[in-house]
């Protein structure tokens, strides 16, 4: 059997080892290959550290032999020894993810030092200042990093050593000051972990080599991780390189170099350096670094070299290149390059000008330019440079920042709209009453509910900021304010909150606006060619669904008509429907609705011409158009206190004083009497589990009424626009049936689309085309398919219901409560209403679409949840074979990006 390689030297590598070596090592083998100018060295590659972990932390002897394999190697190459105290060889020790983690993990520098071999590097560079200071840059960098020691305390032993010589910089420090500084470390290190600083370099060597293994399990590379969606068992490579010297005099630097700017995306070298510094006084930030312009004035020969090495390899990676160079007495070397992190702009920017420049194809532009970067582009953002202090944390609910005062009800909001006034809607949780302080406000924070919660769904249509579920605020609506760790916030002060990441921040803080230019729909357009999902917009409104056609949606494919009811005209209406004891006065009521049903249809069908328009009849309980159960039961009692208050007045008091009491309690018996009705159908409309209840076709079984009103107004709305000379073919309505899970139901309720579409067309004498069909959010419509897809034209999987009946969980209970807890501890590996459940949920999906088109082949298959707007679970939306995706329609661009590369996984 052939035993695994787990060392590797550079030039036995190249860039596709990317799994086994790492990115950092992959790329060094490359650069190596292509002949340029890289120190020597080995790479320790991630199945070593997976076997160290596998062990128990245990470095083997036969990895041990391996190294000492390579090393002996190097030490042939370079005509030096490590520990040799005439000419030693130092090297470098880094980490090395297959996945770039910038300064997550460990590094050591100048390791092989001691007494001896300090004196050894002195004579062989002529110089002992700069040998005493490799010396105590190691003794201060393997203290902290590997015998993790706090590393504050080396420097304010350096601070003090710079204020008793009265200089500023650390280059300034003669050998004097950086002997006694060697001697000082090494006292605080045996003081600190009662050993002394280790003598023998290869003892040093494989510590560090264990530093580097141990640093991919560190709670800040573990967050990253977490953050990046990076997976946790593919463990990192170790770099062994020898060292080369920027710190050996001003013909000696360091630096780092992008072939483009990170920022903008521009076609220009950008970067910075130090002169006489190693690698870790850029990063540290100890001197501030040069912009790398003026090393064309300093070094011109080496700047145009380097600039041609940026080219050579930006050529070689089709890729814009993150470079960190050493110059070595007037040399210059390359230690690392790297895919170079990059603004969502210069993202965009970057792919778009390499496809001009021929160097990439459209294809590869669309892949490389990730939905997140849309996602940014999309939304006003805090500036990046800003430094801010949040002094909360929520649920980033929906994305974008947004700063205003705060008020704490939707009156409020509304009032300071009409006033040009920004605000935050601040409040517990907010219902469909609040929606039009959630309009007028610039962002909603609310301390109640998740992901999915009222707030962040509207809020997310809307493309407003929205922080969700933030518990750490105790909000007094009552007294118009609320506390948070410590502060209090009163109606009117300022905050700003970041719904990308959930932060709540104390006062304004700078903004970016949104970046959007021709790249950004270049990229669009590309990705357009490649995708064959088409992808509809969630729209309630006609400015919804034109603003779904400018960012380049394709239909809707989840009109919610019960958004429709809830304005101030239309919510009395709907009250006296709900309240109606008769069914003659039900649909009385329903008569009024129906000319505003109407008119918002024909509004959409006109937004939509020539695009299908998914309408969902009305799907949420009766009861939640009523009154809030508690607070009318609160109104009851107040009531019923100050009825017996006049009840029991003086009858000798002063008549007309008298009659004026009497007129005041004609008018609370009055009220009274009318809360107290309205309370009997209040609390007989209440149910225990209102998601599972009476919703839904369940509404529609009981009262047809609603429902024959509301298929009447789609297909009058038509009909109208078809005698207003639109072309009828232009308007396609698909009439969606929610939560049905038993093919009886959609039999019975499609019998009643039919029976109306029959009355229109008399009516009208206009023939429209339509489709009938449900929305799958049950598990057993799933598993019911084929019955089902009897009596439907199409399915849309609703897969936020779907996600809480698979799971049993309440969406707002769960994010609130225990799923963050499942996220940390790995017992779910993503937020499931975020991301498709695959395992799960999505069998179910696989299930039903697979049953269906057996049953059915021509049946139309979509989804409407927000899960349609989730890059991962678009690609699996293409898997499994749906025509579309739905989602709100800021997503739109996102989703377009995420269905075309869906197609190239």
């Amino acid at each position: 059997m052939n035993e695994k390689k787990l060392v590797y030297l550079f030039e036995e590598g190249d860039k596709q080892m990317k799994d086994l070596l790492g990115g950092k090592g992959a790329n060094l083998a490359e650069m190596s290959r292509l002949g340029l100018p890289v120190p020597p060295g080995f790479i320790i590659t991630t199945e070593a550290c997976i076997d160290y972990y596998r062990e128990g932390r245990v470095i083997t002897e036969h990895l041990k032999e391996k190294v000492d394999e390579a090393l002996a190697n190097l030490e042939e190459k370079m005509g030096r020894k490590l520990g040799d105290p005439e000419k030693p060889l130092l090297l470098s020790v880094r980490s090395g993810a297959v996945v770039s983690m910038p300064g997550m993990m460990d590094t050591v520098l100048n390791l092989g030092l001691n007494e001896e071999t300090v004196e050894g590097l002195a004579k062989m560079v002529g110089d002992r200042r700069f040998a005493l200071d490799c010396y105590r840059r190691l003794i201060q960098m393997y203290g902290d990093v590997v015998l993790k020691v706090e590393g504050s305390k080396f420097e304010h032993i350096i601070e003090e050593e710079k204020e008793k010589k009265g200089i500023n910089l650390d280059v300034e420090l003669d050998e004097e000051a950086l002997e006694l500084l060697i001697e000082k470390f090494k006292n605080v290190i045996e003081e600190e972990i009662g050993e002394q600083f280790p003598h023998d370099p290869r003892e040093q060597l494989f510590m560090a080599i264990r530093a580097v293994f141990d640093s991919w399990h560190t709670p800040r590379a573990q967050t990253y991780r977490k953050a990046h969606n990076i997976a946790d068992d593919l463990g990192t490579a170790v770099n062994v390189q020898t060292m080369v010297f920027g710190n050996q005099g001003n013909e000696s630097g360091t630096g780092v170099i992008f072939t483009r700017s990170p920022s903008t995306g521009e076609n220009e070298i950008y970067g910075e350096y130090l002169l006489n510094a190693q690698g870790e006084d850029v990063v540290a930030g100890i001197r501030t670094p040069e912009s790398i312009g003026l090393l064309q004035e300093a070094m011109p020969h080496l700047y145009d070299n380097l600039v041609e090495l940026c080219r050579k390899l930006e050529n070689h990676y089709q890729e814009m290149q993150d470079i960190e160079f050493t110059i070595e007495g007037g040399k210059l070397y390359l230690l690392q390059t790297r895919s170079g992190k990059r603004a969502s702009a210069a993202a965009v920017k970057i792919a778009v000008d390499m496809v001009r420049e021929g160097i990439i194809d459209e294809e590869e532009a669309v892949r490389r330019v990730k939905p997140e970067n849309l996602e940014q582009l999309l939304h006003r953002q805090i500036d990046p440079s800003a430094k801010i202090e949040a002094v909360a944390v929520g649920l980033p609910a929906s994305p974008g920042a947004a700063c205003g005062e705060v008020v704490f009800d939707a009156d409020s909001a509304a009032e300071a709209g009409e006033e040009g006034r920004r605000v935050i809607l601040v409040r517990t949780e907010t219902t469909p009453d609040d929606i039009h302080g959630m309009i007028a406000a610039e962002g909603v924070l609310t301390s109640r509910g998740g992901m999915t919660s009222h707030a962040a769904v509207v809020a997310r249509g809307m493309g407003k900021p929205c922080v969700s579920g933030c518990e750490a605020l105790r909000i007094d609506e009552g007294q118009n304010k609320f506390e948070v760790n410590g502060h209090k916030v009163s109606r009117g002060d300022i905050i700003t909150i970041n719904g990308s990441s959930g932060e709540v921040i104390l006062g304004e803080v700078p903004m970016k606006d949104p970046e959007i230019g021709g790249d950004f729909q270049d990229i669009l357009n590309w990705a357009d060619r490649f995708r064959t999902l088409k992808v509809r917009a969630n729209a309630d409104t006609p400015e919804d669904a034109r603003q779904a056609i400018e960012l380049g949606a394709e239909g809707i494919g989840l009109c919610r008509t019960e958004h429709m009811f809830f304005s101030s005209d239309r919510l009395p209406v709907v009250q006296e429907m709900i309240l109606a004891d008769k069914e003659e006065e039900r649909k009385a009521a329903l008569e009024k609705l129906l000319p505003y049903q109407r008119e918002d249809f024909k509004g959409i069908f006109k937004e939509m011409a020539g695009y299908p328009v998914t309408i969902r009849l009305l799907d949420p309980p009766l009861h939640e158009f009523l009154p809030d159960r508690d607070n009318l039961l609160a109104e009851l009692y107040d009531l019923r206190q100050r009825s017996k208050k006049y009840t029991s007045h003086n009858p000798f008091e002063n008549n007309v004083h008298a009659e004026s009491e009497d007129l005041q309690q004609q008018k609370i018996e009055e009220n009274l009497k009318s809360k107290e009705k309205l309370w009997e159908k209040v609390d007989s409309m209440h149910e225990f589990n209102p998601m599972l209840g009476q919703r839904g076709c369940r509404l529609g079984l009981v009262y047809p009424e609603i429902y024959q009103m509301q298929v009447r107004a789609i297909l009058e709305a038509g009909a109208e626009l078809v005698q207003e000379n639109m072309n009828p073919q232009d308007i396609q309505p698909e009439i969606m049936i929610p939560l049905v899970g038993h093919e009886e139901e959609l039999r019975i309720m499609k019998e009643l689309v039919l029976q109306v579409v029959e009355e229109v067309k008399k009516d009208k004498d206009i023939d429209l085309p339509f489709l009938v069909g449900t929305m799958i959010e049950l598990p057993r419509a799933c598993l019911a398919a084929e019955e089902i897809s009897n009596y439907a034209d199409f399915f849309s999987f609703g897969t936020n219901d779907l996600t809480q009946t698979t799971f049993g969980f309440s969406r707002d209970d769960a994010e609130g409560k225990f799923l963050p807890y499942y996220l940390e501890q790995g017992i779910l590996p993503q937020n499931p209403f975020m991301q498709i459940d695959q395992e799960g949920v999505g069998k179910l999906v696989q299930i039903a679409v697979e049953k269906s088109r057996a049953q059915k082949p021509a049946i139309k298959l979509g989804i409407c949840g927000e899960h349609g707007g989730d890059p991962e679970s678009i690609h699996f939306f293409h898997n499994v074979g749906l025509e579309y995706v739905s989602c709100s329609p800021f997503r739109i661009p996102i989703a377009r990006l995420a269905a075309a590369q869906s197609t190239f996984k």
